[in-house]
């Protein structure tokens, strides 16, 4: 099995954005068919993104009740974001901004006074890196 070779200091990993496209915020679903999670992505892929930055559309990340949902990660030694409650309509660039401060770490970890308030409030699980050793030491 291949293996991701680890970031080299002062490089960084690719950051990938996955955005719950399904996501209907609690709304009926359009006739249209364009919901709020798509128009989310929509308005998030036009936003200026720092290079390694992929956004990328998912069917469903079973966050239903805390739509819009995205998903960010980078790497096996960056920690792993899910928030919710994203608006369609406000919020794409506070997310950029967001994403834009992950990328810049090296683990995943934006110092919370720097944090956009939305992330600070809205954050649905923290996933530890693959290769991380954070583990609970505490029985």
């Amino acid at each position: 099995m291949a293996k991701e070779n680890p970031p080299v200091l002062g490089e960084r990993a690719p950051t990938e954005v996955l955005v719950c496209v399904k996501c209907l915020r609690g709304l009926e679903a359009p006739e249209d068919g364009d919901r709020p999670g798509r128009k989310l992505y929509n308005a998030l892929i036009q936003r200026e993104m720092p290079e390694g930055v992929t956004i990328r559309p998912m069917e469903c990340l079973q966050n239903c009740d805390s739509g819009c949902s995205v998903a960010i990660r980078g790497g096996d030694a960056r920690w792993t974001y899910v928030y919710g409650n994203f608006l369609e309509g406000s919020h794409p660039d506070m997310l950029a901004e967001g994403i834009a401060l992950y990328h810049d770490t090296q683990d995943g970890l934006i110092p919370w006074r720097a944090r956009p308030e939305h992330f600070k409030r809205n954050c649905i699980a923290r996933i530890p890196p693959i290769n991380g050793k954070e583990a609970c030491t505490h029985g």
